[in-house]
């Protein structure tokens, strides 16, 4: 596919919320959000006059096209709500990590700079701790009701600190239902998720509307109107708020979303939407792999799952529990998705029970796959590990060495991609344009993962580069952890690390920690400090405390040696 039809590609395909509109119009009564914790359903229609009246209301108060907006709340419904509403005015979705709390919320609120937050009920003593931290800006709160599943009624009596002047998200929806009619273009902001920085603090990626384009392509490609897209992965990343909310909208699905992710009540929300469609990522499917095999676990209608990564046991997980296509690939809050694969997991015909299969036939699909040049192979063959498939017909992708030159076949470098059109990867990191250098350095953004390209033509996943860390699904880096122990008034220094956990694909972090002079400090009292300090996905797995961290000449940490005596500790070397 050459330029000018990737551009008419992508013009067919539309924006998010341009689709949204025309769902509204051809299929109002279709079921859209499907919100499992209280059991509500919206259609297409419902849900799109709701967010027209967001939509109108922030803009009365105000909020005008390009004007950044941060919500820092757990309720996927008020943020989808939100979210579109914004887009439709031309705002810019700016979601918090809803686990945040103390210098990681200031950071982030401080570095967007929004006009507004938006947020809920039972988050106001979290914010009032860091009020002086913050600019004087309206906040946005969802108060729940008593017939709401996150009512408490201990958080009626809270209130938020003077300087925060407030406003409650249920006056949004009243009023003018229609649509705003701003005009959006492709290379508008759609939105700035943060990720996090090796080497300093996290970094807001600005995406366009065409970045949005790139990440959902395959995905609402490979959709049917009648799928029912199952989300429970928090909306403050791509994953949640784009590749399934969003997503569903672009194809007239239907998303059933729930509040978390839980290994024992997934199966139950699977079947009581009629679920054909999920993402799995690497820490779920080791839950649901725990309780013994039973002859219902086929009884389900899930019959395509992303899985990223691609663990190497996807197809005894498909054969257990009749999953018909595991999909794979690379995807990246900066780059979208560079990479994807397709498994037929049952090439025999056998999954789904015919009964409870939705969306597009088998066959049809494999033409579909075959037809976007995506490889699919037979799931029972053995796949080397980190299998991504062939590049998306979006970017150009190439394996660099350190001095940004090409590598060969079966020789390990850094991923890179240019966009074969302008707008397809990140703008920019927000407000940090020597970090946007560093990436986009000879004409090349820089993923900062390690990859090679095999003999057979497909590219493989090696390794992340530098201190990212990967836990209980989230990306985070060794700098935000020693930042954040740091600060701890008895600490003096501290050294964080991954090593493999014992679980899944996944990494445990590993803290070394010299104490401050004259200080004593046990493992103990700094636990519960940083408790208070940083959510609990970050929390230290190991804390062990040391004289000095080993250095080389240049004063450079050499975690390598400590990362041999945790292993050796732990019998693992």
């Amino acid at each position: 596919m050459d330029a000018a039809q990737l551009e008419k590609e992508l013009d067919q395909l539309g924006l998010a919320p341009h689709r949204l509109e025309a769902w509204a119009e051809s299929r109002p009564d279709k079921v859209f959000f499907l919100y499992g914790e209280d059991d509500r359903s919206l259609t297409y229609s419902e849900f799109n006059r709701l967010a027209n009246q967001v939509a109108r209301n922030l803009r009365a108060m105000g909020l005008e096209k390009g004007d950044r907006v941060s919500l820092f709340l757990l309720n996927p419904l008020v943020i989808s709500l939100a979210m579109f509403g914004l887009w439709k005015i031309g705002a810019v979705f700016c979601p918090i990590n809803f686990n945040y709390t103390a210098r990681l919320l200031s950071y982030q609120i401080n570095d967007t700079r929004p006009r507004l937050l938006i947020t809920e009920s039972g988050r106001e003593p979290i914010l009032n701790r860091i009020a002086e931290e913050l600019p004087a800006l309206p906040v946005i709160v969802h108060r729940p009701r008593r017939d709401e599943h996150d009512y408490s009624p201990e958080n009626e009596s809270l209130e938020l600190d003077p300087r925060f002047p407030v406003s409650l998200f249920a006056d949004l929806l009243s009023g003018d239902d229609s649509n705003p009619g701003v005009p959006l273009e492709y290379f508008d902001t759609a939105s700035i998720i943060y990720t996090s920085g090796t080497t300093g603090p996290a970094k807001g990626v600005v995406q366009s509307y065409r970045w949005m384009q790139n990440y959902c392509y395959y995905s609402v490609k490979l959709q049917h109107p009648d799928d029912v897209v199952y989300n429970d992965l928090p909306l403050y990343h791509v994953g949640g708020a784009f590749a399934n909310v969003a997503r569903a909208a672009w194809g007239g699905c239907t998303t059933a979303v729930w509040d978390r992710f839980s290994p024992s009540e997934f199966w139950t929300r699977i079947r009581q939407s009629g679920a054909t469609m999920a993402i799995l990522l690497d820490v779920m499917m080791p839950w649901l792999l725990i309780p013994e095999a039973t002859s219902e676990d086929r009884n389900n209608p899930l019959r395509q799952v992303h899985m990223q990564p691609l663990p190497e046991y996807h197809h005894m997980f498909a054969r257990r529990f009749g999953i018909d296509v595991v999909t794979c690939g690379y995807g990246q809050t900066e780059a979208g998705m560079g990479f994807v694969g397709v498994l037929d997991e049952f090439p025999d015909g056998d999954g789904t029970p015919p009964e409870l299969y939705k969306g597009h036939p088998k066959e049809a699909l494999r033409r579909m796959v075959a037809e976007m040049g995506i490889p699919i192979i037979d799931g029972r063959t053995k796949i080397k590990k980190g299998f991504m498939g062939l590049p998306s017909v979006m970017l150009e992708p190439a394996v660099l060495d350190e001095r940004d030159e090409e590598v060969g076949p079966n020789q390990h470098g850094e991923l890179a991609f240019r966009g074969r059109l302008p707008y397809l990867l990140l703008n920019e990191y927000f407000n940090k344009p020597e970090a946007t250098a560093g990436v986009f350095r000879n004409l090349w953004f820089h993923t900062g993962d390690g990859v090679y390209r095999g003999d057979d033509g497909y590219t493989y996943f090696v390794d992340r580069v530098g201190g990212f860390i990967r836990t209980r699904g989230e990306n985070i880096s060794s700098y935000q952890i020693e930042d954040i122990v740091n600060g701890h008034p008895k600490v003096g220094v501290s050294a964080a690390f991954p090593i493999p956990s014992d679980q899944g694909e996944e990494d445990d972090v590993v803290t070394y920690v010299v104490p401050a002079p004259g200080q004593t400090l046990t493992e103990e009292e700094l636990r519960d400090w940083l408790k208070t300090e940083m959510p609990r996905f970050m929390w230290p797995r190991y804390i062990r405390f040391i004289e000095a961290l080993p250095q080389t000449p240049t004063y450079k940490v050499e975690k390598y040696k400590l990362k041999q005596m945790i292993l050796k500790e732990l019998n693992r070397a």
